[in-house]
């Protein structure tokens, strides 16, 4: 399963690692992601999203379906059909 986020597209990134001795290696950064089921009360259906942490933060505020339609306006392509 890939690791972006269905709403955000927040994907890995990748970086080094620094050790103690300041040696740098290759590493990368995943996103926090998590299987989440939301209620779209304006549609009455259950969606199961792949979402950023910072995505169900900003779900929590907005809601849902006024989440989505910010970014559509904003021309973010979503993984989602409300």
């Amino acid at each position: 399963m890939s690791k972006v986020c269905q709403l955000t597209g927040k994907r890995p990134i990748s970086g080094n690692k620094v050790s103690h001795s300041n040696r740098k290696t290759k590493r990368r950064f995943l996103p926090n992601l998590q299987t989440k089921k939301f209620f779209v009360p304006e549609t009455g259906e259950w969606v199961s999203l792949k979402v950023s942490a910072s995505a169900i933060r900003t779900i929590n505020k907005l809601g849902l379906y006024a989440f989505v339609k910010k970014l559509e306006s904003k021309g973010v392509k979503t993984g989602v059909d409300l």
